[in-house]
């Protein structure tokens, strides 16, 4: 059990390391950003602020320091890790990010699991409804279940939408998406979108990164 759990934990606990971990992992990003437009840039730059004072309260602490300096990094610090994993988990679980990219910035790649799931062929139902000005909730489970939980040993589903003035005839012409890890999923608009319609569908997806069929495209309505 030690050795799972220390194979999935890829975000350093010693505080050292957990810098230099932030660091390669923005710096990566930054530089692929063209390749991957789905990661918006205020993401990018809430974990480069969150890094960036981590960094600061980590200088500090290299010298002599007090123990309320110490307690200021650590909290930054369980911060910054909860950041790391849940923009791991959005923007960095899927295509068009590869296993090499993951490598790369020391994320682990889920197809080392030991897991008998190679195909994925659960369904998603979803109900998408307004949840306050300019943002929609979504709500999915598992066609079939009685219960909203994500199949075992699933990462969540792939979400993917888009504003659109006529109904698409393809799911290629969804080009946002993002890997949802719990229902409901929020998705949040600019104010020019208020009242258009807006295209979604899911697709489950494994430990593995295998992803199923994505469901029927369902709409909803830009509060």
């Amino acid at each position: 059990m030690t050795e799972r759990i220390k194979q999935h934990d890829y975000v350093p606990t010693n505080a050292e390391q957990l810098g230099a971990f932030a660091h390669t992992l923005l710096e990566y990003v930054k530089r692929h950003k063209t390749a991957w437009p789905h990661i918006p840039q205020a993401r990018i730059d809430k974990m480069q602020g969150l890094s960036d004072e981590y960094y600061d309260l980590l200088e500090v602490t290299r010298g002599q320091h007090t123990p309320a300096q110490t307690l200021a990094r650590n909290e930054k610090k369980a911060e910054l890790t909860k950041e790391i994993r849940g923009f791991t988990n959005q923007y960095l679980r899927f295509e068009p990010v590869t296993n090499v990219d993951r490598a790369e910035m020391g994320i682990n790649n889920h197809d080392t699991i030991r897991t008998d799931h190679v195909e994925v062929r659960e369904k998603v139902d979803l109900l998408v409804h307004p949840d306050g000005i300019r943002s929609l909730a979504v709500d999915f489970w598992q066609h079939g279940a009685d219960h909203k939980a994500k199949p075992p040993h699933y990462d969540g589903a792939v979400i993917i939408w888009e504003v659109l003035d006529t109904p698409p005839t393809t799911h290629s012409q969804l080009t946002h998406h993002a890997l949802a890890s719990r229902t409901p999923y929020r998705l949040h608009f600019d104010e020019t979108e208020r009242g258009k319609t807006v295209y979604i569908a899911l697709a489950w997806q494994n430990a593995r990164g295998i992803q199923g069929l994505y469901s029927d495209i369902k709409t909803g309505f830009v509060p």
